[in-house]
């Protein structure tokens, strides 16, 4: 076989050569094995194994996105014994509410609500609160679920450090017939509602900035934080608090006795109140501890025995990520965005976004 530039030489006794497509090899005094292997057939299994990969994805998106939802039910939220007799037949739930009033944490508070009115173990619930308040919308979505809870079940609240703004205005969902508890050193009341905004007009002027949205309508940017708002928009924001303000005097005077709507108008200045100031205007009903409010539920249902336990939801994912936020507090210039986005709030704060949502 004659040699050519593209040539490999094999010795006796040396491994099989390799010859590509295009190449000879010359081969002296040896048997010669010619194996011919296949593209074709390489390529074919390369195939399939693609095929059988895209099978198993198909089947698992149809899993996760038809089959799953429907058969999947959430495992039952973690329970810690707190007081009482472990163990005993009849049981009061406690849900904490802690931190500012805000998605994710509003869902699972609702699940939380959801899980001890369908428990018929549970004779009844005690809200221990340490929250200086949260979203009008997520505030009032909690308070819902807890007043039709409270017709099937009692439900009393227990206010520990802050239960302000909307920390205050959950508790009414234990409606006219519950009690309110609060610590000795509790701050509450911060009845109002608060649209967080910035005005850095005269900075943006005087560094040279000017900020022109394009917008189909004049109120369409009316929070924009570069500019003064006119007197159109004062008036049109003025109704919006307004409405929520007026149902947060309205969620007062329906549960408390002895509160009517003038007189709740008269303490709704934004003004924090001490537990002491807060028993004497009637916006609780007993200095206490949430130990209190579980012997005081518990005397209510005239249980002889009862074992009292807190909800431990599991933190995820999403409640990492926001930790991880919380930690360093945003920007000034992150704040001046953030202010531009409309956000009504039952909060006890001027700036909610420094403190974070734990």
């Amino acid at each position: 076989m004659p040699e050519n530039s593209n040539s490999k030489s094999s010795d006796r006794g040396q491994p099989d050569a390799v010859v590509n497509p295009g190449q000879s090899v010359e081969v002296k005094g040896s048997p010669v094995f010619v194996r011919v292997e296949s593209a074709g057939r390489q390529r074919s299994v390369l195939s399939r194994l693609l095929t059988a990969a895209l099978a198993v994805s198909v089947l698992l998106n149809l899993w996760y996105i038809l089959i799953q939802p429907v058969l999947y039910e959430p495992p039952p939220i973690p329970e810690v014994h707190f007081q009482g007799t472990r163990g005993a037949a009849d049981r009061i739930a406690i849900i904490n509410f802690t931190g500012t009033i805000s998605p994710p944490f509003t869902e699972r508070w609702l699940r939380q609500i959801k899980q001890a009115a369908e428990d018929d173990s549970v004779k009844g619930v005690v809200l221990a609160i340490d929250s200086p308040g949260g979203f009008v919308a997520d505030s009032h979505q909690i308070y819902r679920e807890l007043q039709t809870l409270a017709k099937s079940k009692p439900v009393f609240a227990a206010m520990k450090r802050i239960a302000a703004s909307g920390g205050l205005y959950i508790a009414m969902g234990i409606g006219p017939e519950g009690r309110i508890f609060a610590e000795p050193t509790t701050w509450t009341g911060s009845i109002g509602v608060i649209v967080p905004r910035y005005n850095a007009a005269e900075l943006a002027g005087k560094i040279g900035v000017r900020v022109e949205p394009l917008v189909t309508g004049p109120l369409k940017d009316s929070l924009n934080p570069f500019r003064d708002l006119s007197e159109s928009e004062q008036q049109v924001w003025a109704a919006i608090l307004d409405d929520s303000f007026g149902r947060f005097v309205g969620v007062i005077a329906d549960n408390r006795q002895h509160l009517d709507d003038g007189a709740v108008r008269s303490l709704a200045t934004g003004q924090i109140y001490t537990a002491s100031q807060a028993l004497e205007n009637r916006l609780i009903d007993e200095i206490g501890y949430v130990e209190d409010a579980v012997d005081a539920i518990s005397e209510r249902l005239k249980l002889p025995s009862y074992d009292a336990f807190e909800y431990r939801s599991m933190p995820g994912l999403v409640d990492s990520l926001l930790g991880a936020y919380a930690t360093s507090a945003p920007s000034v210039a992150e704040q001046v965005l953030d202010a531009a986005v409309p956000r009504a709030m039952y909060y006890c704060s001027w700036n909610p976004w420094v403190s974070g949502a734990r």
